[in-house]
């Protein structure tokens, strides 16, 4: 890793989304699932030292210990990196999702986490609403910075904002070329909600030889890689990659130097499909603890 932090931040050439609260994340982030150990902060430090200044880690991604370590080894100044991460469906309970976060806080070896999300709602549980206080009162003690919600339906976030008042910072939910969440994505953004997208490459192996996107990746002269990303940018979302290769994370990063025109955009648009989530995992049923 550098030694010397040169104030080199390649998402400055990003957009920046801004929620409701004033909370502002560059359009790109980093993804850190199955990212774990030694090997995985490395990656993760390298990332930031390509230009990356938000991260993405859960509780069930057994790696928070993974990405404190790498914000330790890389040459970015902690106020520089946003660092989420989220509350499993085991600690909805208010006391229980108070410890996690404070755990959350010691596995990453910080004194605040910038964003805190709920993972799933569990609706079966109907204990969410619960956990969210949990969130807004480790919030006015400092704990975390911004508060938000992932794989949240509207219903949900209704709820939320009956029973507490506070309007989450953030949704962050599945959202790929074959899976665009149109609706999902409107009613974020009329309640000042800022998208992020999970699996932004949806099924890569699949969709990188999807011919509509090898065609549109070939007229801009970039890989599918990039075509997709830059789609998730010009649709307004975050989207947030994971790649362990130095040479691919700067890749993905540039995505400025091109424009999707408007038949690019309908012709991805037409890739939606209403059934098109890669693992079937379903917020209305589906349990993640």
């Amino acid at each position: 890793m550098n030694n010397d932090f040169d104030g080199t931040d390649a998402t400055a050439s990003m957009p920046t989304r801004t929620a409701h609260d004033g909370l502002e994340l560059p359009a790109q982030g980093f993804g850190t699932y199955q990212v774990c150990g030694f090997a995985g902060a490395k990656a993760i430090a390298m990332a930031l030292d390509n230009g990356y200044r938000l991260l993405d880690s859960a509780v069930n991604y057994e790696n928070e210990g993974t990405v404190g370590k790498a914000i330790r080894m890389s040459s970015v100044p902690r106020e520089h990196i946003i660092v989420t991460s989220k509350l499993p469906g085991r600690f909805h309970q208010y006391d229980k999702a108070r410890i996690a976060i404070e755990e959350s806080l010691g596995r990453l070896g910080l004194d605040y986490i910038d964003l805190y999300l709920i993972h799933w709602p569990n609706p079966s549980q109907g204990r969410y609403v619960e956990a969210w206080q949990a969130l807004i009162d480790a919030q006015k003690e400092g704990l975390v910075r911004h508060i938000g919600v992932s794989n949240f339906l509207p219903g949900h976030i209704d709820m939320l904002i009956r029973a507490t008042g506070v309007t989450p910072s953030v949704n962050q939910i599945e959202l790929h070329p074959y899976f665009q969440q149109i609706d999902q994505r409107r009613y974020d953004d009329a309640h000042g909600i800022i998208t992020e997208a999970w699996s932004p490459l949806g099924r890569a192996n699949q969709m990188l030889r999807d011919e509509t996107i090898r065609r549109i990746a070939h007229k801009h002269g970039v890989s599918e890689v990039q075509a997709i990303l830059r789609w998730h940018m010009q649709i307004g979302d975050v989207s947030i990659p994971k790649s362990l290769h130095s040479e691919r994370q700067r890749e993905n990063l540039d995505i400025a130097g091109f424009v999707l025109d408007k038949q690019d955009m309908n012709d991805i648009a037409l890739l939606d499909n209403p059934e098109g989530r890669c693992k079937a995992l379903d917020p209305h049923w589906h349990e993640e603890m």
